[in-house]
């Protein structure tokens, strides 16, 4: 499927975050990831900024190959699939995201 458009990546992104435990697994590493750069920018430890990716992409990765059984979108959309994990986690945050689940995947 070759996406022409963001609203039709956020609707692909949303079918391969089916599973709860993928949405919770990228929240996390999500999360650690941004506070983990935040700190690491404060202490100017520009060296260590690669275990950002190491640790938001480690565990998001781990649930789409052994959780989901897919491929990250991440390595045909990178800069789309950023941006939605940090929409993911908003709509998590705010209670919502489970209903765009059932929006898009008709449940």
């Amino acid at each position: 499927m070759k996406v022409q458009s963001y609203s039709e990546f956020w609707d692909f992104y949303v079918r391969e975050h089916s599973k709860p435990l993928t949405r919770w697994l990228h929240f996390l590493g999500t999360l650690i990831a941004t506070i983990l750069f935040i700190w690491l920018v404060w202490q100017r430890a520009w060296y260590y900024l690669p275990l950002c990716l190491l640790v938001g992409y480690g565990l998001a990765w781990f649930s789409h190959f052994f959780i989901e059984k897919n491929k990250p979108a991440t390595f045909k959309y990178p800069l789309w699939s950023f941006v939605s994990d940090y929409k993911m986690m908003f709509l998590m945050l705010t209670g919502k995201m489970n209903r765009e689940v059932e929006r898009i995947l008709g449940r």
